[in-house]
């Protein structure tokens, strides 16, 4: 090519045109290294300094790059894509061989060797605790193992991050090989891992063995599906493979951190699939289940937890079960390292990263007292079992100010309150909360209280 380094002449730039057609996740796998280095006689030279991608482009989109330049730039004829000398190690590939989680891989890995993920001896049905906000989730899980016949395919598990979702799964793992004794092939890995698996087998041109290994399993279980949302070379090979285990009656399990129609970056044909069989929900605990799981997991313990204790982290740790566990397991190993005695102000001090801040110059005295001055009524009547409006109502706000500017339990509230239960105390809470989107009276006798009691007015 005599002119070979002359000027594209385009009318705008090549790879606009490739964003605009293909859109910016291909783009961004696919194209953005790649460069124009000629333009001669017609023909369009494109390169890239790594032979997997021009391999991959070539099978997957060198024709329609073909017809849609041509179509856009002036006097292209042809194009044509090569690898350069010296190729450079892509960000892909440097991820792939240099990543902690993902050891060196040699083409001469067989894909039939696809481990399935290690399972946790712990995370079995029996030590998994159920609550409403769960026994949904749990009781399909159980089906799902327990059936001798493919049952909800997909189930399809999904809920916030540390809810359980992954404890289900490999407890449906444990009960599929134990019930089988082995005879079934059960394989679990996550979503990052499928994709890994799947851009190797492309690497090193095992496609066959990859397909045939997946394939071949009673049971396929994929977590953390939303992982590959928006990467459409994994999501179409997960779509052929998924259909090709559900056609054969073989079970797929899938866990994510939202329904299947709530994903972004999900072909609709997938989503639809994915929806096919039984979506189960877990939802975020709740105090009662919050509590359940503390007291199993602290009866497993060296050491004794008071109820107290408990209580007070189940009521202000409730962003998931695994930072409450974690909680746990710091404050017994505070108390076994240093050698001090459980109590609510060690476990506040060891917490205090993720306790919310109590506000200290508040306590549940002032604010009883400051409720009864408000209203006019007795000490005596708030804590006693009169049940008519004028005593009711400043019980109630009095209960929501202290579970909303201190740390005290549910629980330790309704102790407080003449011995009530927690479910009255969180009801009191839900009906001031309700009452002050609604009742304009009770929002600002709420206000003004918790204006006096910020400013230390009691």
């Amino acid at each position: 090519m005599g002119n070979a380094l002359a000027p594209t002449p385009e009318k705008r730039s090549w790879k606009a045109v490739l964003t605009e057609h293909f859109g910016q996740t291909v783009y961004h796998d696919w194209f953005r290294q790649l460069e124009n280095t000629a333009f001669d006689d017609g023909v369009f030279v494109i390169s890239t300094q790594s032979r997997f991608v021009k391999d991959w482009i070539e099978c997957h989109y060198l024709d329609t790059i073909k017809t849609v330049l041509c179509r856009e730039i002036s006097g292209c004829q042809d194009v044509v894509l090569f690898q350069v000398l010296n190729p450079l190690v892509t960000d892909v590939e440097k991820e792939l061989d240099c990543s902690p989680e993902f050891p060196h891989t040699t083409p001469m890995d067989d894909e039939n060797d696809i481990p399935t993920a290690p399972l946790d001896p712990r995370f079995t049905f029996d030590q998994f605790v159920v609550g409403k906000p769960n026994e949904f989730a749990y009781s399909a899980a159980r089906c799902v193992a327990e059936s001798d016949e493919t049952k909800y395919n997909p189930l399809f598990l999904y809920g916030p991050v540390g809810h359980g979702k992954t404890h289900l799964m490999h407890a449906i793992a444990h009960t599929i090989v134990q019930r089988s004794q082995g005879r079934k092939k059960v394989l679990y890995l996550s979503a990052e891992k499928f994709m890994y698996y799947f851009i190797r087998a492309l690497r090193f041109k095992n496609i066959m063995a990859f397909k045939e290994r997946f394939r071949s399993v009673h049971v396929l279980m994929i977590d953390d599906v939303q992982f590959i949302s928006g990467k459409e070379s994994t999501q179409e090979e997960f779509f052929h493979t998924f259909n090709a285990l559900v056609d054969a009656q073989r079970q797929v399990v899938i866990s994510a951190d939202k329904s299947p129609s709530d994903i972004e970056g999900l072909p609709e044909r997938i989503k639809s699939r994915l929806g096919w069989g039984l979506a189960a929900d877990l939802h975020p605990t709740n105090y009662e289940l919050r509590l359940g799981i503390l007291q199993s997991k602290a009866a497993l313990q060296p050491i004794d937890f008071p109820l107290e204790i408990l209580e007070f982290l189940a009521e202000n740790i409730s962003s998931s079960v695994r930072e409450l566990e974690g909680a746990l397991t710091r404050v017994m190993a505070h108390s076994t390292l240093v050698g001090r005695s459980l109590s609510l102000d060690l476990v506040q001090n060891v917490l205090k990263d993720v306790l919310r801040p109590p506000l200290k110059s508040v306590n549940i005295q002032d604010i009883e007292k400051r409720v009864c001055e408000y209203f006019h009524i007795r000490l005596t009547d708030l804590h006693s079992a009169k049940r008519s409006r004028s005593v009711t109502r400043p019980r109630q706000i009095a209960m929501f100010l202290i579970k909303s500017m201190t740390t005290i339990s549910l629980p330790a509230i309704g102790r407080h309150f003449g011995g009530r239960d927690h479910t009255t105390v969180m009801h009191a809470i839900s009906t001031i909360e309700d009452l002050l989107e609604k009742d304009p009276a009770v929002a600002e006798d709420v206000g003004l209280l918790r204006n006096f009691l910020e400013n230390r007015s009691v």
